[in-house]
């Protein structure tokens, strides 16, 4: 018996869901688009073939293999989001696919009578395309898809709104709640990990060359995955949104003086000095790396999770522990 499947087990957030669901005894099953790679990934997560894990092929973009997938399932983690390898041409090219993968696997779900859905939905959300504001965002703001944002923001908005859509007008019972992490940190598995913590990389290895003037809120990998666990398992979180972030948001620069003080000489190449916006704005606009954070250049988008303290009885762990935690990983990481 399978108690829940978790789609996207070899992605960073997916995989720290694996773990968390394993060590608190449940028996698992994650999707892969191919199963070839199962072996990779249980080297990664440091599962046996006796754990409780089993492995299934599905792929969010083709129907084939869900109804399987979902099979006894009490519950699923929806954490997949389709990929893209190069920049998408339009804002369809990644909107449309995150939105047909979620309702193919609210659809699954429905039909195989999981109680609920816990879906990795982001911060981009809900802080995006909003005027400057003072206050932090909560689960009450969604992101303005009108406004000029990037089309993953988009997409994650559309997906999401999407899934409440589905849920209140055809879920039959179909319980859901969302997770939406801001920038995600953590002690990396493998070589494959998350976007986000490519600045920490880039500041330790030299590559950027100054830092960039943006504030966003920041958030363990491990703590995401417990917000996880008790979204599919308190009842007060049926039917809910809950913004995961550890404290406060952090500048670049916050960031970098953390990793000075604790790492010494280790963070010897961590850059001192920030970018002047007009010149971060003028690289956003040649530069596709820089291009990304365009709109985020000069913004603070601070955020709250005190709703999930509130009604789940989540904490998260200090964010400069996480810091340190992730560089030095990444760090052993290069070394090995």
């Amino acid at each position: 018996m399978t108690d829940v499947l978790v789609t996207g087990g070899s992605g960073y957030i997916g995989s720290y869901c694996v773990l968390a669901l394993l060590n608190a005894g449940y028996a698992v099953r994650t999707t892969v688009r191919d199963l070839a790679r199962e072996p990779q990934v249980r080297a990664m997560l440091k599962a046996d073939s006796g754990a409780q894990l089993t492995f299934v092929r599905a792929d969010l973009q083709n129907d084939e293999g869900w109804a399987e997938a979902v099979a006894g399932c009490d519950h699923v983690l929806h954490v997949a989001s389709p990929t893209l390898t190069q920049v998408p041409r339009d804002d369809d090219e990644m909107v449309r696919p995150a939105i047909d993968g979620t309702l193919r696997v609210l659809r699954a779900a429905r039909e195989a009578g999981v109680r609920r859905v816990v879906m990795t939905s982001a911060i981009g959300a809900i802080a995006y395309g909003h005027p400057p504001r003072d206050t932090p965002f909560t689960e009450q703001d969604w992101t303005n898809v009108d406004a000029d944002i990037a089309p993953y923001q988009k997409s994650k908005t559309l997906a999401e709104r999407a899934a409440w859509d589905f849920v209140n007008g055809e879920g039959r019972g179909l319980e859901l709640a969302t997770v939406n992490p801001t920038a995600v940190l953590g002690p990396v598995l493998g070589p494959d990990y998350s976007p986000s913590l490519n600045s920490i990389a880039s500041m330790l290895d030299g590559s950027a060359p100054a830092l960039l003037k943006f504030a966003t809120g920041y958030v363990d990998v491990r703590d995401v995955a417990s917000l996880h666990l008790l979204a599919m398992t308190e009842p007060a979180a049926a039917g809910e949104r809950f913004i995961a972030t550890a404290g406060h948001s952090l500048w670049q620069r916050d960031i970098a003086a953390i990793l000075r003080a604790r790492l010494g000489e280790r963070a010897a190449k961590v850059p001192t000095r920030e970018m002047p916006l007009v010149v971060a704005r003028g690289l956003a606009k040649v530069n596709p790396q820089m291009g990304a954070l365009r709109l985020l250049l000069g913004r603070n988008l601070d955020a709250t999770s005190a709703k999930a303290e509130r009604l789940l009885g989540w904490k998260a762990r200090p964010i400069e522990d996480t810091i340190v935690e992730t560089a030095e990983s990444l760090l052993a990481l290069r070394e090995s």
